[in-house]
């Protein structure tokens, strides 16, 4: 089994090391276009093993996608990270072209590759990475969802001191600060809905923290988060590796469901060895249908930059 992680940043450093620790596959491949980052940082992890026990053997690459070869999980980190006061509309431009080169290059290897997208703006870049690869549908997948739905889990946990692990709660919708939708009725503690224990007023303050989470850390650190997400992109790719059927809210393409067509956007889906396998259904209050679509059309907007600047 190999993994290839393609990008050496803070990120796709974070989902190799993860990677490795979990043991999950005889060989991952970490690329890089920058000249002995990747190779330095493989190196640096390979040098953890004897302290941490595991097996499998990091290999760091410069813009080689021939070691690549053979990969049956990639995940994409690549590209410029989000600045402090820039949107995610801004980093169209730039991560299309490299996300869409790099699509092409794993695609040359490795033919059935199941592809995670975690480059920003993720719902837009994962719908470039399925409609120019031409792929089946359940073999692309973004990341989003999945962390927002963690950063939504801590601030619950923080509210209620309890342990985030005895939490159930999502995000579903776009992986921004105005798109993401936590889903607070719907959260529970141990089978118990959260709204039991919380205010309103305290439900609200936690559905406002999840939302500008992202851009909370960027602030305070400068650029992009990259643990959360790096361990967030390391579970999806775990859960697929062995075929765990997880349920993460995740951005997949969309043929009607949810009221929503030719669209990639944050829902409840199970992830298996097929990638994601399907969709899980879920009873949205009108409010939260709205807010559903609003998000919807607010993805849409920045899917027709592709299409107007002739990406796709």
């Amino acid at each position: 089994m190999k993994i290839t992680v393609i990008g050496a940043g803070a990120v796709g450093a974070t989902t190799a090391d993860n990677l490795v620790r979990r043991n999950i596959a005889e060989e991952i491949i970490l690329l890089d276009i920058k000249e002995g980052v990747a190779e330095g940082k493989a190196q640096d992890m390979m040098q953890t093993s004897a302290l941490l026990g595991f097996d499998s053997q990091i290999k760091g690459v410069t813009n080689d996608y021939l070691q690549t070869a053979g990969s049956s999980v990639a995940v994409i980190t690549s590209g410029i990270p989000r600045k402090p006061g820039m949107t995610r509309e801004e980093l169209i431009g730039t991560n299309a072209g490299i996300v869409k080169t790099v699509v092409e290059n794993l695609l040359k290897y490795s033919p059935d590759i199941i592809i995670l997208v975690v480059s920003n703006p993720m719902d837009t870049m994962t719908y470039l990475a399925l409609k120019s690869s031409g792929l089946p549908k359940n073999r692309i997948i973004g990341m989003g969802g999945a962390l927002d739905s963690a950063r939504f889990k801590y601030q619950l946990s923080e509210k209620l001191n309890a342990s985030a692990n005895d939490l159930n709660a999502i995000v579903i919708g776009g992986h921004g600060d105005t798109t993401m939708i936590p889903l607070i009725k719907h959260a529970t503690w141990n089978s118990i809905p959260v709204s039991s224990f919380l205010t309103e007023e305290e439900q609200d303050d936690i559905v406002k923290k999840t939302m500008i989470g992202g851009a909370t850390l960027t602030s305070l650190i400068g650029t992009s988060a990259w643990y959360a997400p790096g361990a967030a992109a390391a579970a999806m790719v775990e859960s697929i590796v062995r075929d765990q059927n997880r349920l993460f809210t995740a951005s997949v393409y969309l043929e009607g469901e949810l009221g929503e067509e030719d669209i990639t956007i944050g829902v409840p889906v199970i992830i298996n060895k097929n990638g994601w396998d399907r969709i899980i259904p879920i009873a949205l209050s009108s409010e939260e249908q709205q807010a559903f679509k609003k998000s919807a059309e607010a993805v849409r907007t920045m899917n027709q930059v592709l299409k107007d600047n002739q990406i796709i």
